[in-house]
């Protein structure tokens, strides 16, 4: 373990920032969002960034390749962007966790290669969460925010920051730093003050019981989705705040010079995805909407061996103009239990 003074933290910032390339949540027009750290970024760790980390591994918008025709020859080119190594410091306990969603998705043969070389050009420093929000609910997926993992984790404790390392290259990581041996016992202070916190959280009773592998016959037809689903904009939303949506579409552009290929961010609640020759499979706004959520509470969960994906990371709670979001579903569809 190991700490330093609240006040040096814009140091240890910079002397990371000088090895690798560094991100931290910054304030950001009325936002907190994970932001390239440089001198004047103003750095903002009270709460969760209002967008996750999931960006770093599978951005909104990527390059896939290029096509350049020369008479009967078709040239692909690769003309992804190289990566290098990366810090992402402050992540929380819940976009870790979602971490493990994503790599059962893209790490799973076959390997997505560009997700998987962003990954292992990744470092993750977490934040415990010393002030949890009313809408979050990780600990309804059996989260500790508490204990947030990734490579290094970090904690807030008076007027200290400690460091502990989790994995090796959390260490190696860490024996770069001039860092003070220490803060053992004002850690587990921390944490016991955060879960006092999180048991006095407005959606600490929430449970998954009810829910999981096997439960899409008790679940499909409820007439509650129809209720459920009737003030739903299919705005998307919340799939594009969520940090386990995995949803993507692969177009081409033609740029006047070749073929560029891309892929982007795509969500489930719009009326044109899964779209096919034959027709849309899933016509209507309650449809959408039930997909939605039992692949995160019933389909996801059955596939992977019980992990869910969702994380009560609460950005769809907080961000959903209509105020739907999965703590309301859950809750309607229990009261039939």
């Amino acid at each position: 373990m190991y700490s330093i003074k609240k006040e040096a933290l814009g140091s240890l910032l910079a002397a990371i920032g000088a090895k690798r390339k560094l991100y931290v949540p910054a304030d950001n027009a009325g936002l907190i969002l994970f932001t390239p750290y440089a001198d004047g970024v103003s750095v903002n760790l009270s709460r969760n960034p209002d967008v996750s980390a999931k960006d770093f591994f599978f951005p909104q918008v990527e390059n896939i390749c290029r096509f350049k025709v020369c008479g009967k020859t078709v040239d692909v080119i690769d003309n992804r962007e190289k990566n290098e190594d990366f810090v992402v410091f402050g992540v929380r306990a819940c976009d870790v966790k979602s971490f493990e969603v994503l790599d059962n998705v893209f790490l799973s043969e076959p390997v997505d290669g560009y997700y998987k070389d962003r990954r292992d050009h990744s470092l993750i420093v977490t934040l415990a969460c010393s002030k949890p929000l009313e809408t979050c609910f990780c600990g309804t997926f059996g989260i500790d925010c508490a204990a947030p993992g990734g490579d290094v984790e970090a904690y807030a404790c008076g007027d200290s920051y400690a460091f502990r390392a989790i994995t090796e290259k959390g260490e190696a990581f860490l024996a770069e730093l001039s860092l003070e041996n220490g803060g053992d016992e004002a850690v587990e202070a921390c944490k016991a003050k955060i879960n006092e916190i999180k048991a006095k959280l407005p959606l600490s009773d929430l449970t998954t019981e009810g829910f999981g592998g096997g439960k899409t016959k008790d679940l499909f037809n409820n007439p509650k989705w129809a209720e459920l689903s009737a003030s739903c904009l299919g705005c998307g939303t919340c799939t594009f705040v969520c940090p386990t949506c995995q949803c993507y579409d692969i177009r081409d552009f033609d740029t006047g010079n070749g073929i560029q290929r891309y892929r982007c961010w795509d969500s489930c609640m719009y009326r044109d995805f899964t779209k096919m020759s034959a027709g849309q499979p899933r016509p209507s706004q309650l449809e959408r909407f039930r997909q939605r959520f039992m692949h995160k509470l019933v389909y996801y969960p059955e596939n992977n061996n019980g992990l869910f994906s969702c994380v009560g990371c609460g950005r769809c709670l907080r961000k959903c103009p209509q105020s739907l979001n999965i703590v309301k579903v859950m809750k309607a569809l229990r009261e039939d239990d």
